[in-house]
């Protein structure tokens, strides 16, 4: 006997100051994606992609990244300008894999409370009770996330590295599944707090979308005649899948060699004449678990060097502080990451 199918379609929390102008959609309704057939774990990544790439036109390599970090339980720091649908992509992934979704607006007079949740005062029964904050999500995009103090800012540091926060002297989980996908604008300045670098080495990588081409900036604008076409976005996978997914990466073999090889490509950092800083071993166990996922993603058991070579630069790069001399010379930490592949042998 066949068990009907129900679909359900998320809505999107966007959260303004700490406060959901939207009513939270629940994570276990009885209205969500039923899926009794468990979907290979490649498959899965196809399918999400396939979703987004039906609304995010000509952004292959960034979507592959961003389920990457999805993949190996990091997060992601977008830096680019304003319409190249940052926010758009954070959407339509949530929406892909029907997981609760909330934007905070990063803006100077934001509070960690605003982020965390608050406890109010209940007169009914004389006791405080715990508001939880837009934090308490699957996915969090933090909007503009330089444009906040250094104090809000780090409110999001122990939810990043240990996926729970310490409120009001109570430790609170979130869930299984919590993926922060932040952004800021590389080219405003004025009334911004860089991130420091212990907040950068939170993420597990940095990249820009970028501008398409002329082509595919037609194709969204034909897409676009009449409505958004993430309005018509379905849930493709479930949560579960994700998490199967992020277990299957775990599963898949990097040999001795490559772990060596790693190591030595992030430690090189540390001692390449200009550096300030270089990576941290967090930079080692990131580029790893990429490295795994983007095997999984091409149906591979085990990791090749390629792997390593085709996301090193954006797990690496951003870990990076350049000495000022070097940095007007004009010496990138991307130039520094391509100069070591290069001069750093590769195991046979």
């Amino acid at each position: 006997m066949n068990t009907p199918t129900a679909r359900f379609e998320t809505r999107d929390n966007e959260v303004l100051l700490g406060r959901s102008d939207v009513a939270p959609t629940p994570l276990n309704g009885s209205n969500m994606l039923i899926t009794d057939n468990r979907i290979p774990p490649h498959e899965v990544f196809q399918k999400i992609s396939a979703n987004i790439e039906s609304v995010m036109k000509g952004q292959t390599t960034a979507i592959r990244r961003l389920l990457a970090a999805l993949a190996s339980g990091g997060h992601v720091l977008l830096e680019d300008f304003p319409g190249t649908g940052k926010t758009t992509l954070a959407k339509v992934l949530a929406r892909s894999i029907q997981a609760d979704f909330k934007r905070v607006q990063f803006t100077p007079d934001l509070l960690p409370s605003d982020i965390l949740g608050v406890s109010v005062f209940n007169q009914r029964d004389q006791s405080f009770h715990f508001h939880e904050g837009p934090i308490f999500t699957n996915i969090l995009l933090a909007d503009e996330i330089n444009r906040a103090s250094p104090r809000t800012q780090s409110a999001l540091l122990e939810a990043m590295g240990e996926s729970q926060v310490s409120v009001e002297g109570e430790r609170r989980t979130l869930p299984d599944l919590f993926f922060v996908i932040a952004t800021q604008n590389p080219v405003e300045f004025r009334g911004t707090y860089p991130l420091p670098e212990a907040q950068m080495d939170r993420f597990a990588l940095q990249f820009n979308l970028g501008y398409v081409s002329a082509d595919h900036e037609v194709a969204v604008l034909t897409a676009q005649e009449k409505q958004h076409p993430i309005e018509n976005v379905i849930p493709c996978v479930t949560l579960q899948d994700v998490v199967r997914l992020r277990r299957a990466v775990e599963e898949i073999r990097i040999s001795e060699e490559l772990k060596h090889y790693i190591v030595k490509i992030v430690g090189a950092t540390r001692a390449t004449q200009g550096v300030q800083l270089g990576a941290s071993p967090r930079a080692s166990i990131s580029l790893m678990k990429m490295a795994q996922a983007l095997a999984l993603f091409d149906r591979r058991e085990f990791v090749r060097p390629e792997d390593i070579h085709e996301i090193a630069s954006s797990v690496i790069a951003h870990r990076i502080v350049i000495d000022p001399q070097a940095r007007f010379s004009g010496v990138t930490p991307r130039k520094i990451v391509e100069e070591i592949l290069r001069r750093i042998p590769v195991p046979a």
